[in-house]
């Protein structure tokens, strides 16, 4: 999946939203698995999936507060 960022992830729903995050949490883990592993070709790779998740994290909350 390519980056996404912030201003294209609040032209998803929540529901969608939620998704991404389950996939995007999926595939952190296996990254941190394939490190224990070393199998992991870019350690990079898990910086930046942890960054997106967090972006995901951060406008699921921005938009659950804009409908309370």
């Amino acid at each position: 999946m390519a980056k996404k960022k912030a201003h294209d992830l609040r032209d998803l729903t929540v529901e969608d939203l939620e998704g991404l995050e389950r996939e995007k949490a999926e595939e952190l883990m296996d990254l941190r698995l394939r490190l224990r592993l070393r199998q992991v070709d870019n350690a990079l790779a898990i910086r930046t999936a942890r960054r997106e998740l967090a972006t995901i994290k951060t406008v699921i909350t921005e938009k659950k507060r804009a409908t309370t």
